[in-house]
């Protein structure tokens, strides 16, 4: 005898329950939908993650080629840095008028012509354009907005660990191409770096073309935790506007400048101080550049871990006081970091990057937590300014850095300011109020 499924429903009338046992129906699928969307969303992120790597390893052999200076060079970046955040607000927007798939292939493709023009590039210039300015677009479309995107529409239960997992895509990206790209450039040649940068951009675009969708509504389902299914939004028209209107509403609550000002001493302590500096102050201090790429590598390792698991914290403990521990620990590890640079890898060093490796990227999900209490709906293109604002101190510590480098010799004035800085941000994110819950309704009297 063959054992069926069926689905039934069970109509409590005075009528005996009818009995139906003719045709069984389809067999459920015991893994949602939202799952395997979330899965090609982690995919994309890390094949877009490549040109993240790439930063830092460009420094010393571009100055070398060109006679640029760092100071120029880390222009470049911070340009890129700037736009990767900027762009991230109207990016939110334009996924809900066009969609995640068209935004987010468009911009893989953009990633791609950029990175792929710069083994042509004669002139500073040249950098800033295709380095700066088009792959500063590109990645800005590949945001962390985006991920806040899938994970509004996709799922109601579990967002802290699907918006920890989705940002521990980027750091996976880094381990994955970090330490391949600076054995090309060590044995090879930047320009061949840059090539990989851009094709690993265009091999994510059939995924998500044809892998990707856009509401849960597309596959007849309800977003994962959800006990209603929720039709698809009509494309909002005006994306611009839109993200220009709620960052208006947004600029006149006290929570958005705290948010921004944490996120963008955030940005400032890890893209643009570590990513972007942490192999050519390493390499000062003679250690060899695939041994410092190596220790990025694996901050990379260690932020997977550190991101995952802050985004299961975030759901279950107070994201003020989450992320006033992880500013704390930051800045105490920043203030050690120039004692520890030597020529080889030793035992503190380690102990340092493990540290730092799960401290990374765990301010993003009570961050966004907190973007979602504080403004709801609208908290998506809220969290893509407030990231924003992780980019421009990222941008501005990415050029500074490069300027402290080449006026006073060594990095050792930016590690101890940034240290400050973080300690600074621990004590905003403690004064960030509490939105006072609805009021529930009372039950209409006769």
């Amino acid at each position: 005898m063959v054992a069926h499924w069926m689905l039934y429903d069970v109509t409590q009338t005075s009528e005996a329950a009818a009995i139906v046992a003719d045709t069984p129906p389809a067999r459920r699928s015991r893994i949602h939908r939202a799952w395997f969307v979330a899965a090609v969303t982690f995919v994309t992120i890390i094949g877009a993650a490549a040109f993240r790597s790439l930063p830092g390893l460009l420094i010393d052999p571009l100055h070398q080629e060109f006679g640029w200076s760092r100071g120029t060079v880390g222009a470049a970046v911070s340009v890129n840095l700037a736009l990767y955040g900027l762009t991230a607000p109207f990016a939110a927007a334009l996924m809900d008028r066009f969609g995640i798939r068209r935004v987010v292939a468009v911009a893989l493709t953009v990633i791609a012509v950029g990175s792929g023009l710069t083994v042509w590039m004669t002139a500073a210039w040249q950098l800033m354009l295709c380095w700066g300015l088009l792959v500063g677009l590109g990645s800005g479309s590949m945001a962390l907005a985006f991920a806040a995107t899938v994970t509004n529409r996709w799922f109601t239960a579990r967002k802290g660990l699907v918006t920890g997992i989705l940002t521990a895509a980027s750091a996976s990206g880094q381990l994955i191409f970090l330490p391949l790209l600076s054995w090309i450039v060590e044995k090879h040649d930047w320009r061949p770096a840059a090539v990989t940068v851009a094709l690993a951009a265009l091999a994510v675009v059939p995924f998500v073309w044809l892998l990707l969708r856009d509401h849960p509504a597309d596959v007849g389902q309800k977003p994962y935790g959800s006990a209603e299914f929720v039709p698809k939004p009509e494309p909002v028209p005006g994306a611009a506007r839109r993200a220009v209107t709620v960052l208006l509403s947004a600029v006149r609550t006290g929570p958005f400048w705290l948010l921004a000002g944490t996120f963008a001493i955030c940005g400032a302590s890890t893209n643009g101080l570590v990513q972007t500096h942490f192999v050519p102050a390493a390499h000062d201090h003679g250690m060899p550049i695939t041994a410092a790429a190596s220790l990025l590598a694996v901050i990379g390792v260690f932020d997977v871990v550190g991101t995952v698991a802050s985004g299961w914290f975030t759901d279950r403990f107070e994201p003020r006081r989450l992320l006033a521990v992880y500013y704390a620990l930051r800045g105490v590890s920043l203030l050690f970091l120039p004692m520890l640079l030597a020529p080889a890898v030793h035992p503190p060093m380690i102990f340092f990057i493990v540290f730092y490796g799960l401290d990374w990227v765990a301010t993003v999900p009570p961050t966004l937590a907190l973007c979602r209490e504080q403004y709801g709906d609208d908290s998506a293109i809220v969290f893509g300014w407030v990231l924003a604002s992780h980019q421009v101190g990222a941008a501005l510590v990415a050029f500074l850095g490069g300027v402290a480098r080449d006026a006073f010799g060594s990095y050792d004035v930016v590690w101890y300011a940034s240290g400050a800085l973080c300690a600074a941000a621990a004590l905003m994110a403690l004064v960030i109020r509490r939105r006072p819950a609805p009021m529930p309704t009372l039950p209409a009297m006769a």
